[in-house]
C-alpha cells in the first residue's frame, strides 16, 4: 500500500509530501491522519530545525477528499464535518505553531483546505502553475483549516471576503501581486528545490527566535500593544537565556559568523 505521507529528511530539514497524486493529493481520512500525527512529532523533534509541506505530482493539495466526503454524507451520519473537529483543526493548530519555520512548495493547484495548509506555512513559493482555489463556497460550506485567522492576515479583510465568496481561482500573477507567495520561481521543476533550499537557510539560523517569532506575530496580529509588549518580553527573555545567542553576540562582537545550535 503507497503510503499517503512522505516524510524525507535531508540534514535538518524535513520535507513532507502528501502523496495522492492521482486525487490531486485530495485529503482522505488516511492523509489527514498521517499528516496530523507528522505535525505532532515534529513539534518535539529536536533534529528537526525546519520543514518543507509539498504535494506529489503536479498539484499541492485540492482540500477534502469530495468522493470520499459524499460517501459520509450519504451514509446519514448525524455529523457529516466531524472531520473539522477531529483532523483539520489539530493540523491546523499544529501547523501554525509548529516551533520551527514552514515553507510550502505550492507546484500546481492548492484548493480549499490545501490552499489553507499553505497560507498557514511560514513561507510560500511557487511556479507557473501554481493556483490557489478558495474552494469552500462552490460547494456550500464556509472555511476552515484556519483561512478565517490566515488569509485576512496575507491580503487583508476586504480581500480575503472577495476571494473566499466569489471562489474564484487565483492566478500565479494575482498570488504574486497580492503577496501570497514569498519566492516565484520561473520554472515549476524549481518549486520545491527554491523551497529546500529557503528551508535549509533557515534550518542554519536562530530556530528558537524563529519559534518566539512566531508566537510574538500571533499575539501582534491581532492583540493589543500592551499584549505585544508582554510577549516581545516573554520572547525575549527565552532567546536571551539560549546558547545561539551569546554564541552569535561573541561573534558579531569579533566580526566573525556565527553558527547556531538550535539551543
Amino acid at each position: 500500500m503507497t503510503e499517503p505521507l512522505l516524510v524525507d529528511r535531508t540534514d535538518a530539514v524535513v520535507t513532507l509530501t502528501l502523496n495522492r497524486p492521482a486525487a490531486m493529493n485530495a485529503l482522505d481520512v488516511a492523509l489527514k491522519e498521517a499528516l496530523r500525527e507528522a505535525l505532532a512529532e515534529l513539534e518535539t523533534d529536536r533534529s528537526c530545525r525546519a520543514v518543507v509541506l509539498t504535494g506529489a505530482g503536479n498539484n499541492f493539495c485540492t482540500g477534502q477528499d469530495l468522493r470520499e466526503h459524499v460517501a459520509v454524507l450519504e451514509s446519514g451520519s448525524q455529523d457529516p464535518l466531524n472531520t473539522v473537529h477531529t483532523h483539520f483543526n489539530p493540523i491546523a493548530s499544529r501547523l501554525a505553531q509548529l516551533p520551527k519555520p514552514v515553507v510550502a512548495a505550492v507546484g500546481g493547484m492548492a484548493a480549499g483546505a490545501g490552499a489553507s495548509l499553505a497560507f498557514l506555512a511560514d513561507f510560500r513559493v511557487g511556479g507557473p502553475r501554481t493556483r490557489f482555489l478558495m474552494a469552500f463556497a462552490n460547494v456550500g460550506l464556509a472555511a476552515d483549516t484556519g483561512a478565517s485567522w490566515s488569509l485576512p492576515r496575507l491580503v487583508g479583510h476586504a480581500k480575503a471576503v472577495e476571494l473566499l465568496m466569489l471562489a474564484e481561482p487565483i492566478s500565479v500573477d494575482e498570488a504574486d501581486r497580492l503577496g501570497l507567495l514569498t519566492r516565484r520561481v520561473e520554472n515549476d521543476e524549481q518549486v520545491l528545490p527554491t523551497a529546500q533550499e529557503l528551508a535549509a537557510r533557515l534550518a542554519a539560523g536562530p530556530t528558537v527566535a524563529y519559534g518566539a517569532i512566531k508566537r510574538q506575530l500571533s499575539v501582534g496580529d491581532a492583540g493589543t500593544l500592551s499584549e505585544a509588549l508582554a510577549a516581545e518580553a516573554r520572547a525575549q527573555a527565552i532567546c536571551g537565556a539560549t546558547a545561539d545567542h551569546r554564541a552569535a553576540t561573541t561573534a558579531f562582537v569579533n566580526k566573525q559568523k556565527p553558527v547556531f545550535e538550535g539551543h
